[in-house]
């Protein structure tokens, strides 16, 4: 008989297992770490070129996972898509330094300056990835592109070279894109780029049958970029969206519990069962443990309690924390979850080290306000003018109506502060600044909507505007009976 964990041998396996590191670019995907809900299947279908999502629900992790071949196995089992066993992977852009493959920020800025077509420099990045000798002999894009340009017939007798050769082989060519936010600070120019490659990735759909791009973006970009590609709307068909449940986040949870190499690890295992080894050293959870909202709920129990304080009157913990950290889409990001987690069990263990669960709801509560100070940070990092929108608002109270909205924007002089930031940053020439909006910045009623389209605010049924706690505790917002506010870092 396997002996129950105790409190503290939890809170070693929490602290143990959940990732140290908020930011997904600093984490490499391992058989331990990779976590397949279903909700993400259709996101590795060979044929579905665009796939949406927000920061930190997984775009860069399925495309790091993509590019290696043992993830990929383990997807095509877990999945059940054999498909992704016969692929030949290739990255077209990422946020790694890779100027053999594609070029970085600093020289798509100076090709575009230079005139240079989105769908030209894409070509010369799809011929890099094909693996065209002539191409990648020359070392600089601009020849690169000027050579692509120069031969358009070589160009297409290689795609249709590498099509039958993918075919006769039954493999196909996968192009990867990720981490287009990084092209360029300026927004129109940035969603020309991503039209181009739209239009690229288009091509290859519907001229070649073995030949794919598939292009890991944020739902604003994609948007964006369909007024520069029209034709953009025939690949929406097959888009699909990075979504994640609350089923698919306790999951991911358990998930990270059970495969932590650890005594602990395997104790918790036995303790809640259905665990299966499809693949050396990587453990999959059982489909209760992983989509059963009731058996979830009893596992987080065990946990953190049945509730945030002595009643049902504060609050299930088990739905309380994903309600708390959901965007104005409804929408959680899994690195706000985990990273709340983790915080959680930190003020456990400093504050109330005695309580009768590996986590106290006050430490849940405190783990929400720092998942709130980590999403804001990332929002300024993403999408700076976000920033500019909202701090303004700082000491109020939400919901407000939209009349108090705009009257706090006009003493702030938000257009003002926008035209302001956009010249700075054109003048720091900062290629690490990353400029993504907003469209239209001399309408306030416009940035409204745009916000709304971000989640970052939600209109209510009587009109009123309204700020997630995700994003309002760390702006410093109030909201009655809302979980407290935090001072905002500026």
């Amino acid at each position: 008989m396997t002996t129950a964990l105790g409190v503290d041998e939890y809170r070693d396996l929490l602290t143990a297992a959940l990732p140290d590191a908020t930011d997904a670019d600093t984490v490499e995907p391992s058989l331990h770490t990779l976590f397949t809900p279903d909700s993400h299947r259709s996101a590795l279908f060979v044929d579905n070129t665009v796939v949406r999502g927000g920061r930190g629900v997984g775009k860069t992790f399925w495309y790091r996972s993509l590019l290696d071949e043992t993830l990929r196995d383990v997807a095509a089992n877990e999945y059940g898509i054999e498909r992704l066993r016969r692929l030949e992977v290739a990255a077209g852009h990422g946020a790694a330094l890779e100027p053999d493959l594609y070029p970085g920020p600093g020289v798509v800025r100076a090709l575009m300056e230079d005139g240079v077509a989105p769908y030209d420099l894409w070509n010369a990045v799809l011929m890099t990835a094909l693996g065209q000798s002539e191409v990648i002999a020359l070392p600089e894009w601009a020849d690169r592109i000027a050579w692509v340009r120069a031969h358009p017939g070589d160009r297409d007798r290689t795609v249709a070279r590498i099509d039958r050769e993918a075919q006769q082989t039954q493999t196909t060519r996968l192009v990867l894109f990720d981490a287009l936010e990084h092209l360029h600070r300026d927004r129109a120019i940035a969603d020309r780029l991503v039209g181009g490659l739209l239009e690229l990735a288009l091509a290859m759909r519907l001229g070649t049958r073995n030949i794919r791009c598939k292009i890991f973006i944020r739902p604003d970009m994609f948007d964006g970029a369909r007024q520069h590609f029209p034709d953009a709307s025939k690949l929406t068909s097959n888009a699909s969206s990075l979504r994640w449940s609350r089923a698919n986040l306790y999951g991911l949870l358990f998930h990270y519990l059970g495969n932590h190499d650890s005594e602990q690890a395997a104790r918790f295992r036995e303790l809640t069962g259905g665990w299966t080894e499809r693949t050396r050293g990587r453990f999959e959870l059982s489909a209760t443990l992983k989509g059963d909202a009731d058996i979830q709920a009893d596992q987080f129990t065990v946990l953190a309690g049945p509730y945030m304080g002595a009643n049902y009157r504060k609050g299930n913990t088990y739905t309380w924390l994903p309600n708390h950290l959901m965007d104005g889409v409804e929408e959680v990001s899994p690195r706000s979850f985990l990273a709340a987690l983790s915080e959680a069990v930190e003020v456990t263990r400093g504050t109330y080290a005695g309580h009768e669960f590996p986590l106290h709801h006050e430490g849940i509560r405190r783990g929400v306000q720092q998942a709130s100070t980590t999403r804001v940070g990332e929002v300024r990092e993403d999408i700076p003018w976000v920033r500019w929108a909202i701090e303004p608002l700082g000491g109020t109270q939400v919901p407000m109506d939209e009349e108090s909205l705009l009257a706090q924007w006009a003493e702030a002089d938000l257009a003002g502060i926008l035209r302001r930031e956009a010249e700075r940053a054109e003048k720091s020439g900062d290629e690490r600044t990353v400029r993504t909006g907003p469209r239209n910045p001399d309408s306030p009623l416009l940035l409204i909507e745009e916000l709304i389209a971000l989640g970052v605010m939600r209109r209510r049924r009587d009109g009123r505007i309204d700020l997630p706690d995700v994003y309002r505790i760390a702006f410093s917002i109030g909201r009655k009976g809302g979980v407290p506010k935090v001072r905002a870092t500026h």
